[in-house]
């Protein structure tokens, strides 16, 4: 293993069941008028209820946005932040799912420096810090709470987009998987197999050659000594607990292993990057309008046979923290865990028509920041038989 290795992660990470009520604490220690970004669904909670009462308490004024959507419709962002700019804000803090957590970094963004998300999009385009953000998630999946990553949708283009950038982290990340009691069993199962894609992902992502400017000049690095760490932890703590906490949605100590294995991947994936799964989904969801855990989640065993022939040392890590009997055993036995959960277990099954193939193939190369982070390269042939592999449910066809 190369002894090179960086993390970018919040300035402060608190974790553990009843930490929500620390929110006033910390709150108060970065501002005293505090943006707080939710949902419609949220925003009647009773545990959010108790959340804002905290923070009053402790002499915060607050404007509350309720109106998050899913996928955070780049108008809405627009909208909401200027809608919020006469609040003049000094913090922000955003309570619940990875689109909550998407729009308070994006109305984060645009409040600090104005203009567009379009502005931004990419890589490396925020031209410095933005407001203090407390992210609270009140779901474990997208690790949204220590990356570096808003994702919107936008109408004038076919995929979703992306903006990255490291002063996008949130100043602390505060996880309670109290607060992921209530999730249903099928979100939790998506939530809970994005994760796990996006450690896998960050795992067996390419290790690029090691220069002076690597981590300059790059938000995804690759793979690396820091971020196989957490990805490997949270492999573990994932398969620990996922399964069980789809049948029991009560069991406290499997949704802090969910909640915990989420956080650790996305440290993982935050710095390493995700690959060839996420690219193929962005134009896969697109078409089919499922949920994007669901999509990478089905797409996550056929990607790991196509790279097998470059990531076995990966696979008998995995093998070791899941106490699977050899590195052969991994990916059918993912493969099988997505199942039990009911992920979809081919494209077919998503909705995906076969003479979308072809399509999708284009549009998945096209996304070379993903495409080039995947270990081992996918020309155009290669791209339409892994999808043709992933649409019949037979992974040999990677081969």
């Amino acid at each position: 293993m190369e002894h090179f290795g960086t993390i970018r992660a919040p300035r402060e990470i608190i974790f553990g069941a009843g930490q929500r009520r620390a929110l006033g604490v910390v709150a108060a220690r970065l501002g005293q008028r505090a943006l707080v970004v939710t949902d419609a669904r949220l925003v009647e909670d009773a545990d959010f209820a108790a959340m804002l009462d905290d923070l009053r308490g402790r002499g915060l004024a607050l404007r509350i946005e309720a109106g998050t959507l899913p996928d955070v419709p780049v108008e809405s962002a627009i909208a909401a932040a200027e809608a919020a700019r006469g609040f003049k804000p000094d913090l922000v803090i955003a309570v619940g799912g990875g689109s909550c957590l998407d729009m308070a970094k994006c109305m984060a963004l645009l409040l600090s420096h104005g203009g567009q998300p379009q502005d931004y999009y990419g890589e490396l385009k925020v031209p410095g810090p933005i407001l203090p953000l407390i992210a609270v998630p009140t779901t474990a999946g997208t690790g949204s709470e220590v990356t570096p990553v808003a994702v919107l949708s936008d109408a004038g283009r076919s995929l979703k987009v992306g903006i990255s950038s490291p002063y996008l982290i949130p100043t602390v990340a505060l996880c309670d998987p109290d607060l992921t009691l209530t999730c249903p069993p099928g979100l939790t199962a998506i939530a809970g197999a994005d994760a796990m894609t996006h450690a896998i992902e960050a795992l067996t992502s390419i290790r690029r050659p090691l220069t002076p400017a690597l981590t300059q000049e790059r938000v995804f690095i690759g793979k690396n000594a820091f971020s196989d760490q957490f990805a490997l932890l949270a492999i573990s703590l994932l398969w620990q607990g996922l399964e069980k906490v789809c049948a029991d949605g009560t069991n406290a100590e499997a949704r802090a292993q969910v909640m915990q294995g989420a956080t650790y991947a996305g440290l993982a994936f935050g710095v390493a990057g995700t690959a060839a799964a996420h690219a193929i989904q962005y134009p896969v969801g697109a078409l089919t309008h499922t949920a994007h855990g669901a999509g990478v989640a089905c797409l996550m065993p056929y990607v790991m046979d196509w790279n097998r022939p470059m990531i076995g040392e990966d696979l008998a890590q995995i093998a070791a923290v899941t106490g699977l009997g050899s590195a052969e055993a991994v990916i059918p036995a993912i493969a099988a865990l997505f199942d039990r959960i009911g992920i979809p277990p081919t494209l077919a099954a998503l909705g995906l028509a076969e003479d979308q193939i072809d399509g999708v193939a284009e549009q998945a190369r096209g996304i070379e920041r993903l495409i080039q982070n995947n270990p081992r390269p996918i020309d155009r042939a290669g791209m339409t038989r892994l999808l043709r592999a992933a649409f019949r449910g037979d992974r040999g066809l990677t081969h």
